[in-house]
């Protein structure tokens, strides 16, 4: 059998449905949360050299931007068609070979694939003040942007870590030429950027949107994030937590001829929304009734108001059984329970081993999830909770007047 129909057959056995194999990414800089259901042995499964495992990332067709040392694949999905991690083809391979049929005309016309994913990042420390290119910005690098949006799911953070709270952009008094001055004095000592910030205490089951151009520094919380195909920044804060980044953590995604520039870094920000004086109205994301029946499901849109993704919380209720339509594919990851989702068995991870195979990812392709998928919660005492992440391709999606 070759390759292409190894694909197509795995496709049409599971009714559209890929089940996918578990995505470690280890990074260098900041402190693993140990909130990713990996066994405690495994946070440093690849070496110290390599940092500790600190993200799983979901249905990624895009390689993480993790330095030489990084194996190309590093961060993309794999398909699973059998019962040994041996038996996969990557996630990648799958939109390309299946196209509209998986992923949709609409993201197959406008990107050529599938032009988002997700991720869990779990640090027991709050990240360093940084911010993502704009689509422009990124573009002068060959790059994309990056709008990414956060939710903090309460079933995978037992414990709050050391700064539960998140800085966002600037305060509104604050001005350029004051963050101008801790820019720098980037390579002179902790220009502690976040004096000029703002932060918001992190509250479980609620989540933000941060468009790009916006500086900010998330907190200790397991994070689940939904983004766009992409991983590029520019990091504004020079010590966080005791670590200190080099100015190429600053200037790596700038142009050569613009990297001694810090005018050039500071056109990376759309200060408008950094200063904005009504940010959290603006940006807080809330849940949003998307659809429910009392003592069966409940299902919340958790990201929502913007143009590029889009994610929403589906609960089903102990001994309970519902389908559920879409309007476009998705990927999904479950967070608490077990049961089936059409002809898989699926169970949250409890305890995963580096390279083991799991029950808790799916991608639910177009044409399933218009007809429909039926998962059934097996508990007689649990809920079943599952995050499904969208990309531009799910017109229900909530765009609220934040300006109201």
């Amino acid at each position: 059998m070759s390759h292409e129909q190894l694909i197509r057959e795995t496709y049409e056995k599971n009714g559209g449905i890929l089940k996918l194999i578990p995505v470690f990414v280890p990074r260098q800089f900041s402190s693993p949360g140990h909130r990713l259901r990996l066994h405690p042995d495994d946070y440093f499964a690849l070496g110290t050299v390599r940092g500790g495992i600190k993200e799983r990332w979901f249905c990624s067709t895009i390689p993480a931007n993790n330095g030489p040392l990084a194996p190309a694949d590093e961060g993309m999905s794999y398909v699973s068609y059998g019962t040994t991690p041996q038996e996969r083809f990557s996630f990648k391979e799958a939109v390309e070979v299946l196209k509209e049929k998986l992923v949709g005309e609409k993201m197959m016309e406008l990107y050529g694939g599938w032009p988002m994913y997700a991720k869990f990042f779990d640090n027991s420390v709050p990240l360093f003040h940084h911010l993502h290119l704009t689509f422009e910005d990124a573009a002068k690098v060959g790059r994309l942007g990056k709008p990414e949006a956060y939710y903090f799911p309460p079933q995978y953070n037992n414990y709050e870590g050391s700064c539960p709270a998140t800085y966002f952009g600037f305060d509104p008094d604050c001005t350029k030429e004051e963050v101008h001055e801790r820019l720098l004095a980037y390579e002179t000592g902790d220009n502690r950027i976040t004096e000029l910030s703002r932060a918001y205490r992190i509250e479980l089951g609620t989540g933000w949107y941060t468009p790009p151009g916006v500086v900010h520094a998330p907190g200790s919380y397991l994070t689940y994030e939904p983004q766009w195909n992409s991983d590029v920044n520019s990091v504004y804060e020079n010590v966080a937590s005791g670590e200190v980044y080099s100015k190429d953590f600053l200037t790596e995604h700038l142009p050569e001829e613009e990297k001694d520039n810090i005018d050039a870094v500071m056109d990376l920000m759309d200060w408008e929304a950094n200063t904005d004086p009504h940010y959290k109205k603006h940006y807080f994301r809330p849940p949003l009734l998307a659809a429910e029946e009392p003592g069966v499901y409940t299902e919340k849109w958790i990201v929502y108001g913007n143009p590029y993704i889009g994610a929403k919380e589906l609960t089903i209720f102990p001994g309970q059984s519902v389908t559920i339509k879409d309007s476009g594919a998705y990927g999904c990851i479950l967070t608490q329970g077990f049961g089936t989702l059409e002809g898989y068995q699926c169970e949250t991870a409890g305890m995963l081993r580096f390279g083991q195979l799991s029950a808790d990812e799916f991608f639910v392709g177009e044409e399933a999830a218009h007809k429909g998928v039926t998962i059934v919660n097996h508990s007689s005492c649990e809920p079943l909770v599952m995050l499904k992440h969208f990309g531009p391709n799910h017109p229900e999606m909530p765009m609220p007047n934040f300006d109201k």
